[in-house]
């Protein structure tokens, strides 16, 4: 194989056109006249993290357990006292082991998203496996909240080459995945429009980069909650002044402690008191952005 300098043009275009953004979705204006749309996330992972790996390590199985146990129903008191839906990304078997989570989330009005099989990297699994992880990932979620899955976010934030083929034959909405703006735009696959809207992501709105370790690793991060707090804060105002989208990812087994919970509460309540936000899950701020768009499908 090559090195990359010995490439050629063809080739280092191609790979970057692969998976690109394309028109900006952002509206002219939000339901309601709201001044910006904020979606909250939460990354249901719960034991996939060590069982992805293959691990057997007791006491991080237990870590997963914990974001069930404590971390959702600490999450879903402040969802509830501010009267926010929020989307939750599960994993196929954290599904198939917490299903009564899922059930109970999806008859309040929360969104259960897809979030691949068994939190999976996308990259190192073959082409026709993760088609199939995909689809059955679509049918579990399905047949235990009884409504199917319109988005998507891979797990790990990984895109293979053939994710977004993948998502195309499913029909998905959106995807929510990427990093390429701060806005909702249309997916472009090598080049052609899909249709699909991307609600894009970034590690800096994401809990896990500021607290997770592992004591077998080398990574021990840790960012006072109050910082964290301030850097989610301050990516809203600039959503906010902007009239953009504010989007943030936390997981129940990071953000769910005691110590932690906090940055939610107080974040919603600074989000609210500005008094003209439009709080939604994904698909509905997906939806919408695709109808003003007047993508096809949904107009």
């Amino acid at each position: 194989m090559s090195e990359p300098y010995e490439w050629e043009e063809a080739q280092w275009r191609g790979m970057v056109e692969q998976v690109r953004a394309g028109r900006s979705l952002l509206p002219e204006r939000w339901p309601g006249g709201a001044r910006c749309a904020v979606a909250l996330s939460f990354d249901s992972d719960h034991e996939t993290n060590e069982l992805r790996d293959g691990g057997t390590s007791i006491a991080r199985l237990g870590w997963g357990e914990y974001g069930t146990r404590r971390g959702i129903p600490r999450i879903k008191k402040v969802l509830d006292r501010f009267d926010v839906k929020a989307s939750f990304f599960v994993p196929a078997v954290a599904a198939l082991l917490h299903p009564e989570e899922q059930r109970m989330l999806a008859q309040e009005g929360h969104e259960i998203g897809l979030h691949g099989w068994i939190h999976e990297r996308n990259t190192l699994v073959p082409p026709d496996a993760e088609r199939d992880l995909m689809l059955r990932s679509a049918d579990t979620l399905e047949q235990i909240t009884g409504t199917r899955p319109v988005g998507m976010r891979t797990p790990s934030w990984d895109y293979s080459a053939v994710t977004l083929k993948i998502a195309r034959e499913m029909g998905l909405l959106y995807d929510s995945s990427l990093f390429n703006d701060d806005d909702p735009f249309e997916i472009l696959d090598d080049g052609e429009p899909t249709g699909i809207v991307e609600l894009p992501v970034e590690w800096i709105r994401d809990d896990a980069v500021y607290f997770m370790m592992n004591r077998f690793g080398p990574h021990r991060p840790y960012t006072p909650p109050t910082d964290v707090l301030d850097i989610f804060r301050r990516e809203f105002d600039g959503a906010y002044a902007e009239g953009g989208l504010f989007l943030l990812t936390m997981h129940p087994h990071v953000t769910g402690y005691r110590s932690r919970i906090f940055i939610l509460e107080q974040l919603l309540e600074h989000i609210t008191a500005k008094g003209d936000c439009w709080i939604a899950p994904h698909a509905e701020i997906a939806r919408y952005c695709a109808e003003q768009a007047g993508l096809k499908g949904t107009s």
